[in-house]
């Protein structure tokens, strides 16, 4: 496949290409530019072109057009959810599930871009006018990782288009052509330059957006370093950056939780896709009564999950996306172990794959917070369990990290309920119900989790600018002026 850029597909200046595996099989799937600084500099100057006409087009047009984006992905949304299960090896229910998300995202940031542009408030003096408008920015540089490569950037793309700003979308090298099969079937539609994809890696593709002094916004998901080189990259220019990073989101399971909904939630929110998910649950503390019984049934439960081909029926867990990742799992959990951990179930690579990055969902007690499993970021398929003594020392616990992303507790009692909310400090938080969004609820870390928010009014008003107007419609020579 080619890149797209001021509505052309073309290979650019790439004089090489990056081949794309299916992570299940390890069989070439494609290719696609490996693009150059020069590549990402005129996807810019497109989207700079076309900026004046985008922002200007009202708010209906923009509307319609994001419209016929979701309609177009619905009518190929089959053929896009085995692409992606191919190109990142989620299962097929969990892609389906992604292009919903997707087509979904651009239909509902269509109706809110139409709702409002600012407002009006009241002014400080008889005989004037104030008020408060939202203006889109320019070019939005949108940076994309492998994990999600379709919602993630919609969750960008969508509110970006409809506040009126353009955009040139960077994803991830390891899953590219899920992107451009997008935008080669949804995007057609769209003036060109509205829409570009530059492929290629980081440094020769995506630092040229963040350093490109007519790229105002970068709207960055990916690793906590990668967000902190953006940030540093991007600082002497002041702009405007929205960064979704890593996460190590705790589940608190308290006494009264049910024990079949804590352990089958659990195991849901920590080994979708393969635990390889920003919010995926990656410390889990246990109520000391219940330590033993909870963690045996846990593993009884993950122990059964069918691990396979993201392609084929009644796969549970796919196959990780490259070896490297795999490998930074297994390290961990070996560090553990070295530390007097226990493996109850799992961590291995199973023999009957000859092939792909597979490894079997596990289970580990015996953890503390001296261990890297339970400090950094793991993106894989482990479950560590460790038990507390009471409440306070389950928030200290959740609390105890650089992180915060999402929390999870499992429980019935409101009163746990309001303390975990207002006592641990996360972007979301989830009560009983791990892992879900909501269209209209903002998303987004705290600490070093990253800056701004994706979803909800908050998602939109993140490719605002703000511009306060003040007019005296009397005019008139005002006292307070010279001479004292």
């Amino acid at each position: 496949m080619k890149m797209y850029i001021n509505g052309e597909f073309t290979s650019g200046k790439a004089k090489e290409r990056i081949t794309v595996i299916d992570p299940a099989t390890e069989e070439t799937l494609g290719d696609a530019p490996r693009g150059t600084s020069e590549d990402a500099r005129a996807a810019v100057a497109a989207a700079s072109a076309s900026f004046p006409d985008w922002r200007r087009a009202p708010a209906n047009e923009r509307t319609a057009a994001l419209h016929q984006i979701a309609a177009k992905i619905r009518a190929h949304h089959d053929e896009l959810v085995r692409l992606l299960t191919k190109e990142e090896g989620k299962p097929l229910p969990e892609n389906d599930e992604e292009l919903w998300w997707v087509e979904e995202t651009f239909d509902y940031y269509a109706e809110l871009a139409r709702h409002e542009r600012g407002r009006v408030i009241p002014p400080g003096e008889p005989g004037q006018f104030n008020f408060v408008l939202k203006e889109p920015y320019g070019v939005v540089g949108c940076i994309v990782p492998w994990n999600y490569p379709l919602l993630l950037l919609a969750w960008k793309m969508a509110p970006a288009l409809a506040a009126g700003n353009t955009v040139v979308i960077k994803p991830s090298e390891l899953t590219p052509l899920s992107t451009l099969r997008l935008v080669e079937v949804a995007c057609d539609h769209l003036p060109p330059g509205v829409v570009n994809v530059v492929t290629g890696y980081g440094p020769e593709t995506g630092e040229p957006l963040v350093t490109h002094p007519d790229v105002p916004v970068i709207a960055f998901t990916g690793s906590l370093a990668v967000g902190q080189r953006i940030a540093s990259l991007a600082a002497p220019m002041m702009k405007k950056l929205h960064l979704e990073l890593g996460g190590k989101d705790p589940m608190v399971i308290a006494p009264d939780a049910t024990m079949d909904m804590a352990v089958s939630g659990l195991a849901y929110a920590a080994l979708i896709n393969a635990g390889q998910v920003c919010t995926s649950t990656e410390r889990v503390y246990v109520h000391e009564s219940m330590f033993g019984r909870f963690s045996e049934e846990l593993a009884d439960f993950v122990g059964k999950l069918r691990l396979g081909n993201g392609l084929d029926e009644g796969t549970d867990i796919g196959p990780m996306i490259r070896d490297k990742f795999r490998e930074k799992v297994e390290g961990q959990m070996a560090d553990a172990v070295g530390a007097g951990a226990n493996i109850l179930t799992g961590g291995r690579r199973p023999s009957e794959f000859g092939r792909g990055f597979f490894l079997e969902p596990a289970v580990v007690t015996g953890v503390d917070h001296t261990m890297r499993l339970m400090r950094e970021e793991t993106f894989g398929p482990v479950i560590p369990i460790m038990p507390y003594k009471d409440f306070d020392e389950a928030i200290a616990l959740a609390n105890d990290c650089q992180y915060g992303l999402g929390a999870s507790l499992m429980t019935h009692d409101a009163r746990l309920v309001k303390r975990f909310f207002e006592e641990v400090k996360a972007g979301t938080i989830w009560i009983n119900d791990p892992l879900t969004d909501n269209f209209a609820g903002p998303f987004g870390g705290m600490k070093m989790s990253g800056l701004g928010r994706e979803l909800g009014q908050e998602g939109l008003d993140e490719y605002y600018d703000v511009k306060h107007v003040h007019w005296d419609v009397e005019g008139g020579v005002k006292e307070y002026w010279y001479p004292y």
